[in-house]
């Protein structure tokens, strides 16, 4: 009898063990059906745990000890708190010597030079109402640290995005970097940075530095990797060096994403308003907290406004800027420049440099009156539909409770085994080990319970995230007058700070795990709907014209042309969606969602560095972790292309 050749043998093989995914599970199973006699236990062994207690205990009193005598802080880290405080107060007093009246003249007269007068308008009224509300001067505090603090963030972004964008090696070793950055909890890293830089402005913009320079390098990186290969290689034609293609042809190409990024950038930047006041950032983020610590919504809901206000003329005014409309330059730089000394001189002649006190309005009272009325109305007994508190228990029985309670069930080494499926199924073998090994170090870490914990509402609150995000997203992609009414809408959102509507969540919602999922999704889903909306935008329009011609209607123009050709966007809104529920986390914890978000609120109520960064690394590890799971790499996804 012949010997079987090699193309014989694969052509008596089954079809369904030719498939690569089933090759992987099958290796994966031989794999555990070899190591499952050494394996044992529900819950995560007890030897394999290290507690890192004493050696950050150690490290603690290290950095109080030596902060005002070692070389390290007196000439690195005391240099850089020295530059951070000049320039925010450099901003400052330039604010202050404008007034009110240069201030605003000065932000109206650039809209207008930018975008024309409409966009002037709405500047000049948004500065108005600030002082209106009686927030002035927090105003300007504010809006002098984020100056600070948006720079800082663009640069430091727009480095790592270029290092990304043109080297395939560093963006991978990139990506854990940039995941840490923007999912370990700010709660967990104000401890640190505190114990370093002490409590004030330092502190509080390079805390805001870390969280909002992700988004900037991340799109970043993306447009760069995105450009046109035909252009890239027309300009390289030429003789163009690498240098002159970067300038000429990557970064023109990019200018898309590289706008979106600045605006995610000034979003997160003034979302962490709030906790960095916390630790001594002042101005509006001090006022809201100090109205929440006494349950003031309405007080707190007048010092949130101005922060809004803020986002959305940075946005408009920045977007503007970028897009180059030049038909609404009617005004030049020296005529602005010449109106605005002209009302600040003007103002100081008159002795009116100050918001006058008679102007202002308080909303705090009418505010409280409807919070009183929603939780009257709406907690409980509403007809038909009932309350809202019957709506976060059965979403909490119904939901959170099976998938908390299905994690914690499964035996430690099934849900590794589960995670290093996914991820090979999606990556590479090195993406699994990446994915295992960050699940694997919340076991060794002590936590593996409360991991699970955290990781249900994680998954629950991205779940209802995409779904809503992607619907919305679509829809806005498809209509111009959708996008333009979402757009305010999603700047509130997102700009908003947590702590305002939190407690509206809690009076409607209660204490618990619902409406820890509730705050998550509220802050996670402008983001994602402003991807979506962006990539599918993007659509090569020839493609959608071809589709047109053969005949397409518009779902099959949807489903069969511009998501696939937005897959890279896409990914990317997923990728957002997750580390910014994980960003939330930690708010969660402070309205009963209890787990990890809790441990890192105790260690910083407490100084307990070691229980708030064992918690903050356990949340990065998921962020990684999930990561792996949900972005294919990037040889995975040029196949899949």
């Amino acid at each position: 009898m012949a010997a079987l050749t090699v193309p014989a043998l694969r052509t008596r093989t089954p079809a369904v063990l030719r498939n690569r995914a089933v090759g992987k599970l099958l290796l994966l199973a031989l794999i555990t059906a070899v190591l499952l006699p050494v394996l044992h236990g529900h819950a995560w062994p007890q030897h394999l745990t290290v507690s890192l207690t004493k050696p950050l205990t150690s490290a603690s009193d290290w950095i109080i000890d030596n902060r005002d005598t070692h070389p390290l802080f007196l000439y690195f880290f005391g240099y850089i708190s020295n530059a951070v405080v000049i320039s925010v107060r450099a901003v400052y007093v330039a604010l202050l010597a404008l007034g009110w009246p240069g201030v605003t003249a000065l932000g109206a007269l650039v809209a207008w030079r930018v975008a024309g007068p409409r966009l002037a308008a709405g500047t000049a009224v948004a500065f108005l109402a600030c002082g209106a509300l009686g927030m002035w001067e927090p105003t300007m505090q504010t809006l002098a640290l984020m100056v600070a603090a948006v720079l800082a963030s663009v640069l430091v972004g727009t480095a790592l995005g270029l290092a990304g964008g043109l080297s395939a090696r560093l963006d991978r070793a990139l990506r854990p970097v940039l995941d840490t950055m923007q999912v370990l909890p700010a709660f967990a890293y104000l401890l640190p940075v505190v114990l370093v830089f002490g409590i004030g402005v330092p502190a509080a913009v390079l805390a805001t530095v870390v969280y909002a320079a992700p988004p900037m390098a991340r799109l970043t990186a993306l447009g760069l990797r995105g450009a046109d290969p035909e252009v890239l290689e027309a300009v390289e034609s030429l003789g163009a060096t690498r240098r002159q293609r970067l300038l000429t042809a990557r970064i023109p190409l990019a200018r898309k994403e590289l706008l979106l990024g600045l605006n995610q950038t000034i979003m997160m930047a003034l979302s962490m308003a709030v906790i960095a006041s916390v630790i001594g950032a002042g101005g509006l983020g001090d006022r809201v907290y100090q109205a929440l610590s006494t349950v003031d919504v309405g007080q707190a809901l007048a010092a949130g406004i101005p922060i809004v206000l803020l986002a959305v003329v940075l946005d408009r005014v920045t977007g503007a800027a970028g897009a180059g409309t030049n038909g609404a330059r009617t005004i030049g730089w020296p005529y602005a420049l010449a109106v605005t000394a002209a009302a600040a001189l003007a103002a100081r002649l008159l002795g009116a440099l100050d918001w006058p006190d008679g102007w202002s309005v308080q909303i705090a009272a009418p505010v409280n009156r409807a919070v009183d009325w929603m939780t009257s109305h709406l907690y409980t007994g509403v007809p038909v539909i009932g309350g809202t508190a019957d709506w976060a228990g059965h979403f909490t029985t119904w939901v959170l409770d099976p998938i908390r309670d299905g994690l914690q069930w499964l035996p430690w080494w099934s849900v590794l085994l589960i995670v290093a499926a996914l991820a090979w199924l999606i990556g590479t073998w090195r993406t699994a080990l990446t994915a295992v090994l960050a699940m694997a170090a919340i076991g060794v870490l002590g936590v593996w319970e409360p991991s699970l914990d955290t990781l249900s509402q994680v998954l629950a609150a991205v779940a209802v995230t995409l779904v809503l995000g992607f619907a919305t997203g679509i829809a806005a992609a498809r209509s111009d007058r959708v996008e333009r009414a979402l757009r305010p809408v999603l700047d509130v959102f997102q700009t908003m700070p947590q702590f305002v509507y939190l407690i509206p969540v809690v009076a409607l919602f209660g204490v618990g795990r619902a409406p820890a999922v509730a705050a998550a999704v509220v802050y996670a889903l402008p983001a994602v709907v402003r991807i979506t909306t962006q990539g599918l935008r993007q659509v090569d329009p020839a493609a959608l014209e071809s589709a047109r011609s053969l005949g397409a209607t518009g779902r099959q123009q949807l489903w069969q042309v511009q998501l696939p050709l937005a897959r890279r966007s896409l990914l990317l809104a997923v990728n957002q969606g997750v580390v910014l529920v994980l960003a939330v986390v930690i708010i969660g914890g402070l309205v009963g969602g209890g787990a990890l978000g809790y441990n890192v609120a105790f260690g910083l109520a407490q100084g307990d560095l070691a229980t708030g960064l064992v918690a903050g690394a356990a949340i990065v590890c998921l962020g990684l972790m999930l990561d792996r799971v949900t972005q294919p790499t990037e040889r995975r996804a040029k196949k899949g292309a």
